[in-house]
Order: structure tokens, then C-alpha cells, then sequence
């Protein structure tokens, strides 16, 4: 008996180390996943602006972002004007426009970007910052862009950019917070009231 009774407390005891091994293996794991999710945000990326320079989006570290994708021969394009008129009213208040030309839909955005810097300050008097023109879609999809439509790299959701002119908001720790559709005018209360937030 006395071997019996011996037998099950070492079962027991045999069973809680495994299981606590198990525990530590999965805190391990959520740790992990939770460091990872805390280094995904807009911060770690650089990229060209339109005329060549490097863009750290570290230096937008307290600003909400607005991210677009953009076009010069779309019916969405003058969104431009609502994209400037919104930048201008609020550049102020730890708030930006970052607009990325692309041209996956229906080759409208086919211009070079020394085209492309013309076109957005001659039309629409754009001052708010414009990065050379990439993918953000198809196997040619920038980082960037992998970033704002992967849940697993964004930790909010998937999505996949419908047109052009798409928005994706992004708060003060450079965290992606909403995606916007490329119908929604730049200027809808949603966005505003987001923004004073």
C-alpha cells in the first residue's frame, strides 16, 4: 500500500512538472508574440520620398498618420483636395497626410515621380509628404504595404487595398487603427473626429 501511495504522489508530482514545463513553453510563446506585436508599427520603416530622399517614419513618433494610396488619372483623384484641405487645417495638432503613388489599378497612376511631384503641386497645390511611387498589392507588394494589410504584422486585421485612394489611420505609437475606404471623402466627420480624439 505504502508503495501504491508512493507511486501516485510521484504520478502527481511527475504530471505538475510537465504541465508547469508546458506553462513556461506557452508564457514563452505569448511573450514572444506580445514583443513582436510591440515592434510591428509604422516606426520601423524608411523609404524615398518622391524626389529621392530617405523617410524615417520614426521622425512621426506622436502623430496620428493617415496613410493613402494614390492616383493622377482616377475619378477619385481629386481627393487630392480634400487630402490637402484636411492636412492644412490640422498638420498643427500632431497630425499628418503620407500619400504613396501606386499604380495597381488600371495603370492610373503611370508617371514617373518627378511626374508624378508635378502633377500633385501644379493641380492641388499638395505640401504634405509624398513617398515614390510603389506596389501595394500583388507579388510586388512594398513592406510597407504588407505591414498595413496583415493582421499578422499589424495586429488589427487583414485587408486588401480596394483602389485607389484607400486610407489607413494609424495612432500616436504608429499602431494601425482603422482602414478607410477609398470612397470616404479625406474630409467625412469620422475621419476629423478621429483626428481631435
Amino acid at each position: 500500500m505504502k508503495k501504491l501511495v508512493v507511486l501516485f504522489f510521484a504520478s502527481v508530482i511527475l504530471i505538475s512538472c510537465k504541465n508547469e514545463k508546458k506553462t513556461d513553453i506557452v508564457k514563452e510563446v505569448e511573450n514572444k508574440v506580445e514583443k513582436n506585436m510591440e515592434t510591428e508599427n509604422i516606426y520601423q520603416f524608411n523609404v524615398k520620398d518622391l524626389y529621392g530622399n530617405d523617410f524615417n517614419f520614426e521622425s512621426l513618433k506622436g502623430k496620428k498618420i493617415m496613410v493613402v494610396n494614390t492616383a493622377s488619372k482616377c475619378g477619385l483623384t481629386p481627393q487630392y483636395e480634400q487630402l490637402q484641405a484636411l492636412y492644412d487645417a490640422h498638420k498643427d495638432e500632431n497630425f499628418t497626410i503620407i500619400g504613396f503613388p501606386a499604380n495597381n489599378f488600371a495603370g492610373q497612376e503611370p508617371g514617373t515621380n518627378a511626374e508624378i511631384a508635378s502633377f500633385c503641386k501644379e493641380n492641388y497645390g499638395v505640401s504634405f509628404p509624398m513617398m515614390s511611387k510603389v506596389s501595394v498589392k500583388g507579388d510586388d507588394i512594398c513592406d510597407l504595404y504588407k505591414f498595413l494589410t496583415q493582421k499578422n504584422k499589424n495586429g488589427l486585421q487583414d485587408s486588401e487595398v480596394a483602389w485607389n485612394f484607400q486610407k489607413y489611420l494609424l495612432n500616436e505609437k504608429g499602431e494601425l487603427v482603422k482602414v478607410i475606404d477609398p470612397k470616404t471623402l479625406p474630409t467625412d466627420n469620422s475621419i476629423i473626429d478621429w483626428i481631435k480624439s
